[in-house]
C-alpha cells in the first residue's frame, strides 16, 4: 500500500470541484420534513420564545405556510395540535373536527404536492401533559393504546398521508396498523417514533405544542438515555409490529444510535433534529459565537452521514433556501 510522499490524502481537496465530485455525503431537499404547529383561530402567527423562526400557527396562516413550503420543494411536513380544550383523556386528538384533523382537510384541498404527517401522541391534547391515560400517576398502557388508534384512523380519515404516533406506549404500532386496515386505510404508511429517548432536548417543544407534564417526567415510557442496545430492541419491535418507517429521536446526539439501527434493519430511517438542538444553534449564531449556517448544514450532514434518511428539523425551510443557493 502507498504510503507519503506517494501518498498525499490532500489531492483531493485542493479544488472544490474536485471536493464536490468525491463527496460521500450528499444533503437535499428529498431529506427534510418541516413540523408545524397549528392552533385555534384566525390569523394566528405566534412567535414562540425559546425557538426564534418557529410559529403557531392558525389553519389558515398554516396553509400559506404549507404553500411556501411546497414551492421551496421540500416535500412534507408534520403537524402538531394545541386544541383549546383539554382534557384527563386527550378527546381532542380523536375529535374527527379537531384542530389537527381541521388542519389535514385544509391543507389536502388547497397543497396538492405536499406529504401531510400526522404526530399521533395524547401530550398536547390531556389536562395533564402526560401522553396517556393515567391511574394515579401512572401511564396506562393498553387503554392508552386504544385511543391512540382512534387518533390515528381519525387522522387517516381526515387525509392524512402518513401516521406518526410518538407516544412510546407499548403495542401502539400493531394496534395503529389493525385499525387502519380495518378501517380501509391499509395503503397509509405508519413512521413510528421507534427509538425516543427521554431527553433534556426537547425543552423548547413543550413551549411551542404547549405540552410539559403538570407532574413528574416521561422516563416510565421514553427510553433512558444511556441504553443503545434497547434502541434496538425498540426499532425491531416496531417493525414487526408493522412500522414502515421507524425514526431515532432527538437526532445530534444520538448518531450513534441512528447508525446502529439504519445497520442492523435497513429500513427508511428517520432522525429528529429536536427543539433544543434548533435553539442552541439559533442562540449562538444570534451571539455571534458560531457562524449559523455553516453549523446549521454540518449538523444536518453529521445526521445523514450517520444513516437518516429523513431529517425532521425546523431549519427545513432555511437549508431549502441554501441549497438552492448553492446549487
Amino acid at each position: 500500500m502507498a504510503t507519503y510522499p506517494t501518498k498525499r490524502l490532500r489531492r483531493l481537496r485542493y479544488s472544490p470541484l474536485v471536493r464536490d465530485m468525491v463527496r460521500e455525503t450528499v444533503l437535499t431537499k428529498n431529506d427534510l420534513i418541516y413540523p408545524l404547529f397549528v392552533v385555534p383561530g384566525k390569523n394566528v402567527k405566534k412567535e414562540v420564545r425559546s425557538m426564534p423562526g418557529v410559529f403557531q400557527m392558525s389553519i389558515d396562516t398554516v396553509v400559506e405556510e404549507c404553500k411556501e413550503v411546497e414551492k421551496l420543494g421540500i416535500p412534507a411536513v408534520i403537524l402538531f395540535g394545541i386544541p383549546d380544550h383539554k382534557d384527563e383523556v386527550g378527546s381532542g386528538a380523536y375529535d374527527p373536527n379537531g384542530i389537527i384533523q381541521q388542519a389535514v382537510r385544509t391543507i389536502k384541498a388547497e397543497v396538492k404536492k405536499l406529504l401531510v404527517i400526522t404526530d399521533v401522541c395524547l401530550c398536547e391534547y390531556t389536562s395533564h401533559g402526560h401522553c396517556g391515560v393515567l391511574h394515579g400517576e401512572n401511564i396506562l398502557n393498553d387503554e392508552t393504546v386504544s385511543l391512540l388508534a382512534k387518533e390515528s384512523v381519525s387522522h387517516a380519515e381526515a387525509g392524512a398521508d402518513i401516521i406518526a404516533p410518538s407516544d412510546m406506549m407499548d403495542g401502539r404500532v400493531s394496534a395503529i396498523r389493525k385499525a387502519l386496515d380495518y378501517k380501509g386505510f391499509s395503503h397509509i404508511p405508519i413512521l413510528s417514533y421507534a427509538v425516543k429517548y427521554a431527553s433534556g432536548f426537547y425543552g423548547p417543544f413543550r413551549d411551542a405544542a404547549e405540552s410539559a407534564p403538570a407532574f413528574g417526567d416521561r422516563r416510565s415510557h421514553q427510553m433512558d438515555i444511556a441504553n443503545s442496545d434497547e434502541a434496538l430492541r425498540e426499532a425491531e419491535s416496531d417493525i414487526e409490529e408493522g412500522a414502515d418507517m421507524i425514526m431515532v429521536k432527538p437526532a445530534g446526539a444520538y448518531l450513534d444510535i441512528i447508525w446502529r439501527v439504519k445497520e442492523k434493519f435497513g429500513m427508511p430511517t428517520a432522525a429528529y433534529q429536536v427543539s433544543g438542538e434548533y435553539a442552541m444553534i439559533k442562540a449562538a449564531g444570534k451571539n455571534n459565537w458560531i457562524d449559523e449556517e455553516r453549523v446549521m448544514i454540518e449538523s444536518l450532514i453529521a445526521i445523514k452521514r450517520a444513516g437518516a434518511d429523513m431529517i425532521l428539523t425546523y431549519f427545513a425551510k432555511e437549508v431549502a433556501r441554501y441549497l438552492d443557493k448553492n446549487k
